[in-house]
């Protein structure tokens, strides 16, 4: 499997299968990083498609001494954070849909048991929409991506202590929206008699 890296300098001479082959390399796990971002489907394949748009667009701003993975990596987080920050100054319209935000179970589990896990999932996504952009970036590349500190401190450029505490502070934070939402869950529901 030829580099990344060869890969962009074909790509800056107009060679049409080495983008093709750099754009299906990268494409699941950008389209992972921008669901992780959105909570939405095709708001994720949306923003995906605008990763790759921005990363040809700059493909003549890479520096081949830096490591490819590194740089496309920040430039997608990049947008990613830039558009989690639109979205959040915008009202919500209208709710995710459950579908949306989880998959089933192995079909092996009780009935009762994949609905509390769609629960939970659902409640974790509303209180990730309650996250700054930091923090939710924290927790996505660290607990939903499973990057390492190191690697998350490559991709940010910022020394491991930064990085360190921004997961510590993202999980508290993620921690109180969860309470939060299930305490008004629950406030909610005596109110009605339940």
């Amino acid at each position: 499997m030829r580099p990344d890296e060869e890969l962009v300098q074909e790509c800056r001479q107009g060679d049409a299968r080495a983008w093709e082959t750099l754009v299906r390399r990268h494409q699941d796990r950008m389209l992972n990083l921008a669901y992780q971002f959105t909570g939405n489907s095709e708001e994720a394949r949306d923003l995906a498609q605008e990763i790759f748009v921005r990363l040809y667009c700059k493909l003549g701003h890479y520096d081949p001494a830096r490591p490819f993975c590194t740089w496309f990596n920040s430039l997608a987080r990049n947008l990613c954070i830039d558009h989690y920050r639109h979205r959040k100054q915008q009202p919500a319209i209208h709710a995710k849909p459950v579908e949306e935000l989880t998959t089933l179970a192995a079909d092996g589990a009780p009935p009762e048991r994949r609905v509390e896990q769609r629960s939970e999932r659902e409640f974790l996504m509303r209180a990730m929409d309650e996250l700054g952009a930091i923090s939710r970036e924290a927790i996505v590349l660290k607990d939903l991506q499973g990057h390492t500190l190191e690697e998350i401190a490559g991709m940010l450029e910022v020394p491991i202590g930064t990085v360190k505490s921004r997961v510590f502070r993202a999980r508290i934070e993620l921690a109180e929206a969860v309470m939060r939402l299930r305490q008004a869950a629950a406030t909610a529901g005596e109110g009605l008699g339940l």
